[in-house]
């Protein structure tokens, strides 16, 4: 349901139903979370929760959403500061200590969600879907950015670069939450970092040449 309850108090009790239920589905998976076990957890009535939601599917498409919002808001907010390759490794190196503080448990919450709801559960497959596209398009300006400041090579394929970059998170972090061990992420992310610095401009591209050899061509041309 989109429509919010009007009152404070309403906001209140459905947020803490909510937030209780993403954590139940985060942990156990969507098909596990039973509406009884939320309601118990959350201390709230099946009154309430079938008025905030309608149903159990509207419970877990708010969960969804929830999900996507807030991945979406802290990578974003992370993207946002992007003004350099240097900055490019900062957010990688955010995601490795969030992880780390996880102890890698829970892993990427859309990966999750889209690992159990994708095959079974079209809306829930095309919110996610969007909610990806949405953070290519986050990476994607993160490194147009770069390229504005001409830190990226002409004829660099962005779209592919932000595909790269995101398949590398996804993967990396599942790696990590299977193995209980920040080494997989650690790695992925690394050779993500490496492929998308060799968009980077050198030297030649730039037609700039070594210091010693300017000095060089000038004196010789003065002759």
């Amino acid at each position: 349901m989109d429509d919010l309850p009007l009152t404070s108090r309403g906001r209140a009790s459905r947020d803490h139903i909510l937030e209780v239920a993403a954590d139940l589905m985060a942990r156990n998976g969507v098909a596990a979370t039973t509406i009884d076990e939320v309601l118990a957890s959350a201390g709230a009535s099946k009154s309430q929760l079938y008025h905030y939601f309608g149903d159990r599917l509207g419970l877990v498409d708010a969960v969804i959403r929830l999900q996507v919002r807030s991945v979406l808001e802290a990578n974003r907010q992370a993207l946002a500061g992007v003004t350099d390759w240097d900055g490019i490794r900062r957010w990688f190196d955010l995601i490795i200590t969030v992880q780390s503080a996880r102890s890698c448990a829970g892993g990427c919450p859309l990966g999750t969600l889209a690992a159990e709801l994708a095959d079974t559960d079209e809306e829930a497959r095309e919110v996610l879907e969007s909610a990806f596209g949405s953070w290519e398009e986050a990476i994607g300006d993160a490194i147009g950015r770069l390229s504005e400041a001409c830190l990226v090579r002409a004829g660099a394929d962005i779209d592919s670069l932000r595909v790269a970059a995101l398949a590398a998170i996804q993967g990396g972090l599942i790696l990590s939450k299977t193995a209980r061990n920040i080494a997989p992420l650690r790695i992925a992310l690394d050779m993500a970092f490496d492929h998308l610095h060799r968009a980077a401009v050198t030297p030649s591209d730039t037609g700039s040449v070594p210091r010693g050899r300017a000095r060089s061509t000038r004196a010789a041309a003065r002759g």
